[in-house]
């Protein structure tokens, strides 16, 4: 007989109670895995990876130095765009490629934790991650495709505030769209511009990529002297020191991802106030413009200050800190974009090209989609500003523009790609830029007004505006708020036909 068999049922049940008793109080501080690791990327229905699940960003320290990468390939002059020679970039062949350089980076991200986790999820996409702490303790980390899974030296609990710090480098990467055209990092011809418009923010920072995921932002770069840094907010440092020069911008109200910038290169800078009557201070203009695009743009940003004036008196108090404009090369990007404070414009803007991304600020930049589903609430309110700004400065009538539209249809060489899908129900990722969400959604928000007339319309887009300033919201949300301000009104046939409906609708 085993001198051991008679011990075992007298020992057993308080060695139990022991293990037990240990494993409780090792939870309670935080010393055993009670969480599950977030999920990677939150299921937009067209982007599904995009951003990750178990907690909610609330600010981005972005610490970075860009470089010009002195191992990399060129096909430009080596010399070109380096500092010695402040027009250097300029002179270099315009139809060369631009230097690749390096951006060196920490990434310091507050977020709460909305579940218990045991492992997080960012969103970086290419450069090297050199090391990553949270709460000021070294994790683990490894990287699959654009997802850096972090596993913290110890599980977060639901509700708690924590920091994780990412060391990277490398060069970043530009992204091709489903829709073919070029966003992320993209070369200029003395230096880089960052845009973000689907996922393109992840390939020069990381963190949650997502437009239901928005935070504050300081950001701090450094270049070589010569260059200029701009970004979103304010500009609240500028320093030189030997030959490199430091800018400082802080961006307080909360920002998706997507509409952060960093344009790296030569401008020439104007700065100005506008004045205002709501507050004792003007707001603060920001422009920047490729010395080259400098006197074809100045025209019309010189407009600005009008365009404000009126953006203010149709949408409602504006809701940022500050305003301006950002333009370069036609080649350096294909597209103007909305990025918060002041847009990107290829080239010098048009008028309703400037109007469009100005009105943004409140419709997609203060007010955010939740999905990529609802682009429409972003691009159908400021192509309407565009038929507003006509109709109030001796263009057409908002229903002369809407009729010519619906009657396109009825043309043999018409636009069908405007019936093609509703506006609230683009095809696929490659068309939610398409003429659907941008023209059709215009047509919904003048059916509405055609409806409600002028003065409940305007208390709808400027209540709307109010309602959501710095949040997020989808289409659920926008018909359930109409519906609300105008109760005596029917606006099935609206929502059927020109939101959801497939087709022409049958009526103008």
């Amino acid at each position: 007989m085993s001198r051991s068999a008679p011990v075992v049922p007298v020992f057993a049940p308080a060695f139990a109670a022991l293990l037990l008793a240990l494993a409780l109080a090792l939870t309670a501080c935080g010393g055993g895995a009670h969480g599950n690791p977030g999920s990677s990327g939150v299921g937009d229905p067209y982007f599904p990876k995009a951003g990750n699940g178990g907690y909610d960003v609330t600010h981005y320290d972005l610490t970075l130095a860009y470089d010009a990468d002195p191992d990399a390939d060129r096909e430009a002059d080596p010399d070109a765009g380096r500092e010695a020679d402040p027009d250097a970039g300029r002179e270099a062949d315009p139809d060369a490629d631009p230097a690749p350089a390096r951006l060196s980076g920490t990434a310091v991200i507050t977020a709460h934790a909305t579940q218990d986790l045991s492992a997080l999820d960012l969103d970086l996409k290419g450069l090297d991650v050199e090391s990553v702490t949270v709460g000021g303790r070294p994790a683990r980390f490894h990287r699959t495709g654009q997802e850096l899974t972090v596993r913290p030296h110890d599980d977060l609990d639901k509700g708690e505030t924590f920091h994780v710090t990412v060391r990277y480098s490398g060069i970043p990467e530009t992204i091709t769209d489903p829709d073919g055209s070029q966003e992320g990092w993209l070369r200029t011809a003395d230096g880089a511009l960052a845009l973000g418009e689907p996922t393109g923010s992840m390939t020069w920072f990381p963190g949650n990529h997502h437009p239901s995921d928005k935070a504050s932002y300081d950001l701090t770069v450094t270049v070589p002297k010569g260059l200029q840094a701009v970004s979103n907010g304010d500009l609240t440092r500028e320093t030189t020191s030997g030959n490199r020069t430091t800018y400082t911008w802080h961006t307080a109200e909360p920002m998706a991802s997507y509409v952060a910038t960093l344009a790296v290169g030569r401008y020439d800078i104007t700065r100005y106030d506008i004045p205002r009557s709501t507050t004792p201070a003007g707001l603060p203009v920001y422009v920047a413009v490729d010395p080259a695009q400098t006197g074809a743009s100045r025209k019309v940003l010189a407009g600005i200050p009008e365009i404000m004036k009126w953006a203010e008196d149709n949408f409602g108090p504006y809701p940022f800190s500050s305003t301006g404009a950002v333009v370069d090369r036609a080649e350096d990007a294909g597209y103007a974009l909305e990025t918060q404070n002041r847009p990107v414009f290829p080239g010098p803007p048009d008028t309703a090209t400037l109007v469009h991304e100005l009105a943004h600020q409140w419709y997609g930049n203060s007010v955010t989609p939740k999905t990529w589903r609802d682009m429409w609430l972003n691009e159908g309110f400021a192509t309407y500003a565009e038929w507003l700004w006509a109709e109030d400065h001796g263009g057409d009538s908002v229903q002369q523009t809407f009729d010519a539209l619906y009657d396109q249809g009825e043309d043999e060489d018409g636009d069908e790609d405007l019936w093609s899908f509703p506006p609230a129900k683009p095809a696929s990722a490659a068309h939610i830029s398409d003429a659907p969400v941008y023209e059709r959604g215009a047509m919904v928000l003048h059916k509405i007004r055609q409806t409600v007339g002028d003065d409940t319309f305007y208390d709808i887009i400027q209540g709307w505006a109010a309602t959501h300033r710095h949040g997020t919201a989808d289409t659920a949300d926008f018909t359930a708020y109409v519906e609300k301000k105008a109760p005596g009104k029917d606006f099935t046939g609206i929502w059927r036909e020109w939101l959801y409906g497939e087709g022409r609708p049958s009526h103008g």
